[in-house]
């Protein structure tokens, strides 16, 4: 301010000041979009409970990203988290989305292990953050994936994960002999009711979103299935909520602090909840996920549906009638406007036995499966893998997902371009 005289000095600083108080007492005022918190209303399933956290649900802003809109029909695979921290074999799996009609990838965000695929920010991630496999350029690797128009679906594994309960014991399912309950893997799982971890996870989605993520997947959303479920032993809230109402307070909370920043999401549910009523012991019910997630992806594996399921006396021999059967039935119950289902907040109608209860009706494309690519129980080649996809375009729906652990798929199932 060379040559400025200190009445003009004077006045300058006033001038400022006043626009600094403009700026930051008033203009809540006229742009109220960018100051009001976001508020979300979940209607009449919303559950009665505690929130854990502040009214405020917008994310800490962060650098700018760019976000791909949903395909009208997503066709993806999965790559794990050692892999997307593989650039040769991530590579190969990209030009594979070139080359085919696929057009979006799934990318672990956090696997079975409990660890994190990348660099967090978050004071509630930071020890899980890149303890095992990921990608330190996580967040360049998903700009270069949507230059190219790739989708980007980022999978969270939420109750399995024996990292968190190894540093926080008393919020696992615990063992009635003692300690922590293990499944056969040797895997721990979260007690669904542990309010803490679900800020966790709720933490974990807006730093995930923040990145470039333009789809969170929830997958193990549900209690614990293989092992010695005898000794297991849950939290005693569920004195009052059996695991069903349980399970479905989690995806309202979810819901309530996710949904507002934007992102899209969906849940991947066990193969039978497509034709079973009852929550089969883990808490998953359709008509308990339906409200919660833009999208639900049914694990229609051929391999893992019984002997004799639909009839079929090997269902890896029948592949497209499993898929068409199942994702058939799941279609009827997302539109239906009745259910046998007590969802919580669900209104029954008069007085019928057994008793119904009304619920919106939910456009099929809600429906997304998963397929089977690859071998267990049979031989999954491009006839097995493309006989999938053409039972799900059979019974209305648009879009799928192919699961491979190994991250080799059949490209001989798929459409070139």
């Amino acid at each position: 301010m060379k040559g400025m005289s200190k009445l003009t000095l004077g006045i300058s600083l006033a001038l400022l000041a006043c626009l600094l108080f403009i700026l930051f007492f008033l203009a809540p005022a006229f742009f109220p979009g960018t100051y009001k918190n976001v508020a979300m209303t979940l209607g009449t399933n919303a559950p009665e409970y505690v929130d854990t956290l502040e009214a405020s649900t917008e994310p800490t802003p962060g650098p700018e990203v760019t976000h791909i809109q949903t395909p009208v029909a997503v066709k993806a695979i999965y790559m794990t988290q050692c892999v997307v921290g593989t650039p040769s074999f991530r590579k190969k799996l990209v030009d594979l989305v070139d080359t085919t009609e696929l057009n979006s990838i799934m990318i672990d965000i956090k696997d079975f292990s409990g660890t994190i695929g990348f660099k967090t920010k978050s004071p509630l991630l930071a020890s899980a953050s890149m303890k095992g496999c990921g990608a330190k350029d996580m967040k360049e690797f998903i700009a270069t994936l949507h230059k190219k128009g790739i989708y980007v679906i980022g999978r969270i594994t939420v109750f399995q994960d024996p990292f968190y309960t190894k540093a926080h014991p008393e919020q696992a399912v615990q063992s009635k002999r003692g300690g922590i309950w293990k499944d056969r893997k040797g895997l721990a799982f979260i007690d669904v009711s542990s309010r803490p971890y679900w800020d966790v996870v709720v933490a974990l989605s807006k730093e995930s979103y923040e990145l470039g993520f333009d789809e969170l997947n929830y997958d193990y959303i549900r209690y614990p299935s293989d092992g010695n479920m005898a000794d297991a032993v849950y939290a005693s809230q569920h004195k009052v909520l059996n695991k069903a109402e349980a399970l479905e307070t989690f995806f309202a909370y979810l819901q309530k602090h996710v949904k507002p920043i934007g992102v899209v999401t969906s849940a991947d549910i066990f193969g039978m909840t497509t034709v079973v009523l009852d929550d089969m012991g883990i808490g998953q019910v359709l008509e308990r996920a339906l409200p919660y997630f833009d999208y639900i992806a049914p694990m229609v594996y051929p391999s893992h549906f019984a002997k004799g399921f639909h009839g079929y006396a090997d269902p890896n021999k029948n592949v497209y009638g499993v898929i068409a059967y199942s994702m058939g039935e799941a279609v009827k119950r997302a539109e239906a406007t009745t259910t046998r289902i007590a969802f919580l907040g669900a209104q029954p109608i008069a007085s019928t036995s057994p008793r119904l209860y009304s619920k919106p009706s939910y456009p099929r494309t809600k429906l997304r499966p998963w397929l089977q690519d690859f071998d267990y129980g049979g031989t999954y080649g491009p006839t097995e893998v493309r006989d999938q996809i053409k039972a799900t375009y059979d019974v209305g729906l648009t879009s799928w997902m192919l699961w491979a652990p190994s991250n080799i798929y059949t490209k001989g199932a798929l459409e070139g371009i």
